[in-house]
């Protein structure tokens, strides 16, 4: 049961949304946008969580498509990730999303929720960071597409009052060469404490992390340790990890230095795997 009251608005349009939030922004409300409502309806229940609004984005027809159109693959953020893996667009994404969550939260569970909630997880961002896709927002300020990388990587950099509609990803990055790997704690479908999603385009192949750190994210610079053909693979992973770019997560899942060895164990499978894949 969830202890306080909330005014629900549901909008018709991305405007509409935006105006409703501002409208409650001034009100000193601290609005929330929704859309699955898995983690707000959680955290609200346990008393971490308070707003006195909430803005339901489902109804909004830019945020619900799912379509291949001029080359891209377009998805809303109302999407759920039950529909995505039913789509199965991009087997990456699929194969990723299927280890988040077990089926009846998939079923609820929506992509833009997900990547912006405040579980700093977020493992179906990482086929998207590798896929270099775009994203559209729109805030009080307008829309604008841009870079996933410049939003979504590492910390969370959405304006305030800002929402994700959609996310658009070249399609000639669905059927690239990938392989992803999650280690936990116990079951399989738990929180990462070493999840790695990779691609390998062209012979060049790029990697990208959740668990490791608070954050996930996909480094260029280790792309490019990886990439290094010139060392065997057990010195270009002992340079990743000694160049770690964040702290290494010391929490009740692992330690720190576990999580180093789970992670040089998890790239050495990947490395291999991919290597393999792109040969092909």
């Amino acid at each position: 049961m969830i202890s306080f009251d909330f005014d629900y608005v549901l909008p018709d349009t991305v405007e509409e949304a935006i105006q409703a939030f501002q409208r409650a922004d001034s009100l000193g409300l601290d609005p929330l946008y929704y859309s699955g409502g898995t983690e707000i309806i959680t955290m609200a229940r346990l008393n971490q969580l308070r707003t006195g609004a909430i803005i339901d984005v489902k109804a909004i027809p830019e945020s619900n498509v799912l379509l291949h159109k001029d080359g891209q693959w377009i998805v809303g953020a109302a999407r759920t990730l039950t529909e995505l893996t039913d789509d199965n667009s991009f087997p990456l994404l699929t194969e990723t999303v299927l280890h988040v969550a077990d089926q009846t939260n998939r079923n609820k569970i929506t992509i833009g929720g997900h990547l912006c909630g405040k579980l700093f997880y977020r493992e179906a961002l990482l086929p998207f960071l590798l896929s270099d896709s775009q994203v559209v927002l729109a805030s009080p300020n307008g829309v604008r597409q841009v870079s996933i990388h410049s939003v979504f990587n590492g910390e969370l950099r959405l304006e305030r009052g800002e929402v994700l509609i959609q996310i658009i990803t070249d399609q000639r990055y669905l059927n690239q060469p990938t392989f992803t790997v999650k280690r936990t704690k116990m079951a399989y479908i738990d929180y990462p404490i070493v999840r790695i999603c990779a691609m390998n385009t062209g012979g060049w192949m790029r990697f990208a992390f959740s668990g490791v750190s608070t954050v996930p994210f996909r480094s260029q610079q280790i792309d490019e340790r990886l990439n290094d053909h010139s060392l065997p693979p057990e010195l270009r992973i002992d340079q990743v990890i000694r160049s770690w770019p964040l702290p290494v997560l010391n929490d009740i899942l692992a330690s720190a230095d576990y999580r180093r060895f789970v992670l040089r164990n998890t790239l050495s499978d990947t490395l291999a795997a991919l290597e393999r894949r792109g040969d092909r």
